[in-house]
């Protein structure tokens, strides 16, 4: 009987569609609410360090001083604290994922 049942999933297989998608070939579809990459917009930071200070992993620098904002991408664990925090809202988690990282460069953003 086992026999029979399986030859039925094996055929349904064959004839539906993949459940996960071609990679290289299909472009992922981002879902909602899902978190991705940071995204920092320089014009609306004040450079006040409570960013770099919520970040669990230290992946953000902020040198106000100098209006230095430097982010490890490596480092990042996309948890959103950072965005939480921001009284000034430059920061943003995207749901698109970006490219992966392939030295250990970090990110710096100065003041315009």
């Amino acid at each position: 009987m086992s026999y029979f049942r399986f030859t039925r999933m094996a055929l349904q297989w064959a004839v539906s569609k993949p459940v996960t998608c071609r990679y290289p070939f299909e472009p992922r579809v981002p879902v909602p609410g899902s978190r991705g990459q940071l995204e920092f917009d320089p014009t609306a930071c004040t450079y006040c360090t409570v960013c770099a200070k919520k970040c669990p992993t230290r992946a953000i620098v902020v040198k106000r001083a100098a209006k230095h904002w430097t982010i490890d991408r490596l480092l990042c664990i996309s948890c959103g604290y950072c965005v939480e925090s921001c009284p000034k809202h430059c920061l943003e988690l995207t749901t698109d994922h970006g490219t992966p990282a392939l030295t250990k460069d970090r990110e710096y953003h100065a003041a315009p």
